[in-house]
């Protein structure tokens, strides 16, 4: 044997031996025993199916997912009945003895709180928006809201790594990753699944990276995040004294030696390996094309406000992520930090709201002006909402909303899904729903049959279990859809 040969030999262990002939006579009986009308068992499941089970509505998503869950009864869940009893104890009769977080739960007193912001109908479709959200108030007859979310986490990190992998626990693949791994990519140039991050004020709620993961899945379905700056892709560019030539050529031996590789082990993540390297080659030049905003038209910057010229603002990311679907990006995940308002409330909304308001219906409206919207789904909402009662003192001018996963607001816009359209209702005093609840199960099964996708035969074996994004859980919710 040579050297090359020598090296890989030397790498074979008992794990690669037995997985080497895990697809040997026994395996094949024994799957032939279990499912006589496949091969070896599993070996159908775990292959990328690479095109919808039916026609999608959906080909493309975008997620602005406000971490931190904002307040739904300060932005669109308007409660009169909070007005009237403004400072009076939360009935028990309400609460009924739910879970509160560590930090209400030693409370003497659950004072009710009435939003400061004045709420108005708005459209045609006559939608409750307050006014901290003049802009989106111009675009209700485009959205379809769900003000009957519920979930059972009740802390910011399992309630986002719940929306966004379907288990509180770390571990599993993310939403996008899942979209990836089941439809593929429409641009073989850039990543079906790109992560852009933005920050609200200091102190916000930490993000994580399991949170776009591919997890089990093939790590060619990881997300990539895209930063501001000059290189947006950590280590995408060539170091010095590295050209594109001398990088080619590098990127081909180096395949060379993966197969080498691959035949001595068969491990299906050395092509994994390879196809990233790949992409990363071809990103290179994709990338800084798709990132530049500089050709962009005055009138567009003005329609996404003064931020959107500041490269990482919640603002200049939604431009992006328009750009990045009009290049067939699958699945675009913006994070948006600082909606964790457990104190002086009235005034950091203010705040984040004014950061996010005019972007995000700039959104809707450029991708409507450019046709876009009517293969795109767009999505706005947080892990979950907040509480009726005041955390902590409350005064006519200040209060502050803990957690609260009973009941909380999301809106969609664009393909599949109804215009100007409220689903689901939340009791007077909008801390319990009374009508059509969908829990976050649900709305992923919804996301995924808009994209084409059946979420119960998405599935991925993995230690012997059969897992998919709604885990044994989910049903589509049939009223919203257009």
């Amino acid at each position: 044997m040579n050297n090359l040969e020598d090296e890989l030999h030397d790498q074979l262990s008992r794990r690669t031996f037995l997985g080497k002939t895990s697809a040997g006579l026994g395996a094949i009986a024994l799957a032939s025993l279990l499912n006589p009308t496949k091969g070896v068992a599993g070996s159908e499941e775990n292959r990328a199916p690479g095109k919808p089970h039916f026609s999608p509505k959906v080909k493309r998503v975008i997620y602005l997912f406000q971490s931190g869950a904002p307040s739904q009864l300060d932005l669109f869940d308007y409660k009169p009945k909070l007005e009237t009893m403004w400072g009076q104890d939360l009935p028990e009769s309400i609460r009924k003895g739910q879970r509160l977080t560590g930090m209400t739960a030693g409370q003497s007193r659950f004072p009710l709180a009435a939003s400061r912001f004045k709420f108005a109908k708005h459209g045609h479709s006559q939608m409750w928006v307050s006014e901290l959200l003049p802009y989106t108030s111009r675009i209700t007859d485009d959205l379809c809201f769900i003000r009957s979310m519920n979930t059972e986490a009740i802390n910011h990190d399992p309630a986002v790594t719940f929306f966004q992998t379907g288990s509180q626990q770390a571990g599993r693949p993310s939403f996008g990753s899942w979209a990836s791994y089941g439809l593929g990519s429409d641009n073989q140039n850039l990543p079906a699944f790109v992560v852009l991050l933005s920050k609200g004020r200091d102190g916000d709620q930490p993000l994580y990276a399991k949170l776009w993961s591919n997890g089990f899945l093939p790590s060619v379905h990881q997300g990539v995040v895209f930063r501001s700056g000059p290189d947006p892709v950590y280590y995408l560019n060539n170091p010095p004294g590295i050209d594109k030539t001398s990088r080619r050529r590098m990127l081909d031996y180096l395949g060379k030696l993966h197969q080498e590789q691959y035949k001595q082990v068969l491990d299906p993540e050395i092509n994994n390996r390879m196809a990233q390297y790949e992409m990363a080659y071809r990103m290179q030049t994709s990338v800084p094309e798709t990132l530049d905003i500089s050709k962009e038209p005055d009138y567009i910057f003005d329609l996404y406000g003064p931020d959107s010229r500041k490269p990482g603002t919640f603002a200049a990311n939604c431009l992006l992520a328009r750009k990045l679907i009009e290049k067939d990006v699958k699945f675009v995940q913006l994070y948006h930090q600082g909606w964790d308002q457990h104190g002086n409330l009235p005034n950091d909304i203010k705040i984040q709201t004014k950061s996010v308001d005019q972007p995000s219906a700039a959104l809707i409206m450029d991708l409507k002006q450019r046709g876009l919207l009517d293969d795109t789904l767009v999505i706005w909402g947080g892990e979950f909402g907040r509480t009726n009662y005041s955390q902590g003192k409350l005064s006519k001018e200040n209060y502050g909303r803990d957690h609260h996963p009973r009941c909380f607001t999301v809106w969609m816009a664009g393909a599949g899904v109804q215009k100007g359209m409220v689903y689901g209702e939340t009791d007077e005093f909008g801390y319990n729903i009374v009508k059509d609840p969908v829990h976050v199960h649900d709305f992923q099964a919804t996301i995924l049959h808009l994209m084409g996708v059946d979420h119960e035969k998405l599935i991925f074996k993995h230690q012997g279990r059969r897992y998919r994004l709604t885990d044994v859980h989910g049903k589509v919710v049939k009223p919203v859809l257009a």
